[in-house]
């Protein structure tokens, strides 16, 4: 089975310097570690980097910064690399030797053209390990020629930036290559090759320019530390494979690290496939990419009991381990790829982390509870586990955290922290107190929380209804008393008509608020319909989707306030304070856009026009994060992707509401047949 290539350019944009770096490129190891680049080969971020292990006890660190290459063939000397200095100079211009670029599955695969040679170049990461692969084939060319390949290290967090010091930096020759101490009790990193000689060096490449980080309001100047040079002969038809890795002796015999990461990629597919047959194969390729997609966020993580567990990486560049994130995105990454390991996993250890009731929003670094500043967690986990169970019929895991899910519930009614508790007066969730930030809606400057959302907020809600249904599901199933979630979610399902507002036929984003009920034009009532559980009838249903589709749909995604609304910022960018105050006050949300595909579908029942509002996702498959979803958008045409450019709920989302379209167009399908 051949994957289909879904993102593939020419000269056109890999040989011009803006729409070669607004291109980026990721592979992942499936332990958090991952590189990532611009198709330019110029860095522009902090992020980009060739090897950034998963570091036990330390977290992601930047170890192989980026490679400098020169081919000289027939004379001539081509510089392939390419970096923008603190000067503004860009040199050299490797880009514009750039005939191709395409992804081969998840693998990015470049060649360049010198003269009549042909040199075509790919990145990969082994599987479970810290090991980053660059193969290099000289596929055409009437004479050998000679590749040189500088390697530039670094050790840092994947958050900071490195200014040249006086590092006590030892770099030993080894059997195919050199080992690498950047700095005194640095985790060794062993740059190796195949057929490549190395020459050990000791130089500072300094000023290195990072736009991108200058465009955040943040430090926007790097140096890293040249430790080696290879060289290497190459004959058409030839290769050279560098490994650069924390293991001493990665797999550098033939293509033997190369056919690994092809099969990884082949048994994900297989996996999707198995579970979804038809669906899987009358796709479009946009979606297959999507799958491949959805692997770079699951992790592996050792518990303190030695057993392997899996989590889920929010996003990429940036962000770690999040609750409410991986929650929301379980069902997407997992169940809609036939990844059932990673499913019953996460949903097996997460109720391990509950504190009063709350699921915590973030982990450290080592897979530790961070903070617990989320309401919505564990609702979102209940979703999962709702889903998981209707998928599979499989209740081994709903018996197993059951009781865990009724405490947390019960503090949930009775009150916990964050001012979270079930209002006496009718039965809906209340949540939040001055100075935190608890809903998904979280962005904070300081002391100032840019949308608190204090009171019954509406996604809020429409969880709590659809969590109380299902633990009462869950609990007649397991042969226990089911009564009292039942009558509870009876009660909120009966009081969730405070939240419509009459005046603007939709519903009002948060009710009973230290200043009353907020009718800011938001998309959180979208959930109130897309829900396996909605608690809102028929009419309002429609209103709600009506609204959105009229007032908050973009090409991408929804708009996180509505553009007539005071507080809108239609742009993304700036300082952190900036960005954070524009980030849920306009900018599109990706995610967003499959709650909003299945609540249309499930007013309308029109397959294919609910299918319509996620085809422009497959153009953006080539626009930003290659092969994979952004965070964020501007709120503007042409809607410039923006925030972290691979974002783990944003492409399980859309994997979801995808195959839900095609589902329910089968269904019609089948239907019509009969009759």
């Amino acid at each position: 089975m051949s994957t289909p290539i879904v993102v593939h350019f020419g000269p056109e944009i890999c040989g011009a310097y803006g729409s070669a770096t607004e291109r980026e490129w990721l592979v992942t190891n499936g332990l958090g570690g991952f590189a990532c680049g611009t198709v330019a080969g110029i860095q522009t971020r902090r992020y980009h980097g060739l090897l950034i292990a998963s570091l036990p006890e330390i977290g992601r660190t930047l170890l192989v910064a980026k490679v400098e290459e020169v081919l000289r063939y027939a004379g001539g000397e081509y510089a392939l690399s390419a970096n923008r200095w603190a000067s503004g100079t860009v040199e050299p211009q490797g880009f514009r030797f750039i005939q191709e670029f395409h992804l081969a599955g998840s693998i990015p695969v470049w060649r360049f053209a010198c003269a009549d040679a042909v040199l075509e170049k790919r990145v990969w990461m082994q599987d479970n390990a810290n090991t980053t692969f660059i193969r290099y084939d000289l596929i055409h060319g009437s004479a050998p020629a000679e590749l040189e390949v500088k390697i530039l290290v670094n050790y840092r967090g994947i958050h900071h930036t490195t200014r040249a010091a006086e590092w006590k930096t030892s770099v030993t020759p080894v059997p195919r290559g050199l080992c690498v101490v950047p700095r005194e009790g640095a985790t060794p990193v062993y740059l190796l090759s195949d057929v490549g000689e190395a020459e050990a060096r000791q130089e500072w490449y300094r000023d290195y320019d990072l736009p991108a980080e200058r465009e955040r309001g943040l430090d926007d100047r790097e140096d890293h530390l040249l430790a080696g040079v290879f060289r290497a002969r190459l004959s058409p038809g030839g290769s050279a494979t560098f490994a650069l890795s924390t293991e001493p002796a990665p797999a550098l015999t033939g293509r033997a690290g190369l056919a690994a990461r092809e099969a990884l990629d082949q048994r994900l597919l297989e996996n999707w496939i198995a579970a979804h047959p038809r669906a899987s194969l009358e796709a479009p390729h946009w979606i297959w990419q999507f799958v491949l997609a959805a692997a770079q966020f699951p992790v592996r993580r050792r518990g303190s009991d030695g057993r392997e567990k899996w989590s889920i990486i929010a996003g990429y560049p940036w962000f770690g381990e999040w609750g409410r994130d991986a929650t929301i995105a379980l069902p997407g990454l997992a169940l809609e790829t036939g990844r059932l390991d990673i499913a019953r996993s996460v949903l097996s250890e997460f109720p391990g982390f509950i504190q009063q009731g709350l699921l915590p929003n973030t982990f450290s670094e080592s897979g530790e509870a961070g903070s617990y500043n989320s309401v919505d967690a564990m609702l979102w986990y209940i979703h999962a586990l709702q889903q998981y169970a209707l998928q599979t019929a499989d209740l081994s895991v709903v018996r197993e955290v059951f009781d865990l899910l009724a405490s947390a519930v019960d503090c949930y009614a009775r009150g916990t922290r964050y001012g979270i508790h079930a209002d006496p007066a009718d039965g809906l969730l209340y949540a939040g107190e001055p100075g935190t930030q608890i809903t998904w809606m979280d962005a904070k400057v300081g002391d100032h929380v840019i949308t608190p959302r204090i009171g019954k907020a509406v996604e809020v809600n429409a969880l709590w209804f659809n969590a109380l249904r299902a633990m009462a599901r869950f609990a007649a199933e397991l042969g226990k008393p089911a009564n009292e979630y039942a009558r509870l979610a009876e009660r909120v399902k009966t009081s969730f008509g405070r939240f419509w507002n009459a005046d603007k036929d939709c519903c009002f984003d948060v009710i009973d608020g230290p200043a009353g009920n907020d009718a800011s034009l938001r998309p959180n009532q979208i959930f109130a319909v897309s829900l396996p559980e909605s608690p809102l009838g028929a009419a309002e249903r429609k209103r709600v989707v009506d609204f959105c589709a009229l007032r908050l749909v973009t090409p991408h995604g929804l708009r996180s306030l509505d553009a007539a609304e005071a507080n809108y910022r239609g742009h993304y960018g700036g300082s952190p304070a900036e960005r954070d105050d524009a980030y849920h006050q306009g900018s599109v949300w990706g995610w967003l856009l499959g709650p909003f595909v299945l609540a249309h579908l499930r007013v309308y029942g029109d397959a294919a026009r609910a299918f319509a509002f996620l085809e422009p996702m497959a153009h953006h498959l080539s626009a930003g994060g290659l092969g994979s979803v952004s965070e964020i958008f501007d709120g503007e045409a042409p809607f410039a992707p923006r925030g972290a450019f691979a974002q783990a709920w944003s492409a399980a989302e859309i994997l979801r509401a995808w195959r839900a379209c095609y589902d329910a167009g089968l269904r019609i399908e089948d239907s019509a047949k009969r009759e």
